[in-house]
């Protein structure tokens, strides 16, 4: 089943549509670019898993979320700086033939994760 993420806004109660997503392989203090992507309106990656069941290796990965500018893009006022602008999760995959799910509840002051199913 692979790697998949899902974005829910805590603020306004739904899917975080139209929010910039970067996927990374990282290895200690490197970090290589797999994927760009804009969370489509379920708050997904738009047609499945960031990376196949194939596609995956046991390792380090990083996803940077871009927080502060969708909720601009959504017209929350932000203080400048904003508190939160990007939210960078870094994670270890062990186990290729597992699904590996990654959740971001956000709002413009809070956020949470943890491995979903």
């Amino acid at each position: 089943m692979g790697l998949s993420t899902h974005v829910l806004d805590t603020m306004h109660g739904c899917p975080a549509a139209g929010m910039a997503v970067v996927l990374y392989d990282t290895q200690g203090t490197d970090s290589h670019l797999i994927k760009r992507f804009v969370l489509n309106a379920d708050g997904r990656h738009e047609g499945g898993p960031l990376l196949a069941t194939a596609n995956l290796k046991v390792g380090t990965y990083r996803l940077v979320f871009a927080v502060k500018a969708y909720f601009v893009a959504r017209g929350v006022a932000l203080p400048e700086p904003a508190f939160l602008d990007e939210v960078s999760l870094d994670f270890g995959i062990a186990d290729i033939t597992q699904h590996y799910h990654v959740p971001l509840l956000v709002s413009p002051w809070s956020y949470s994760t943890y491995r979903g199913s």
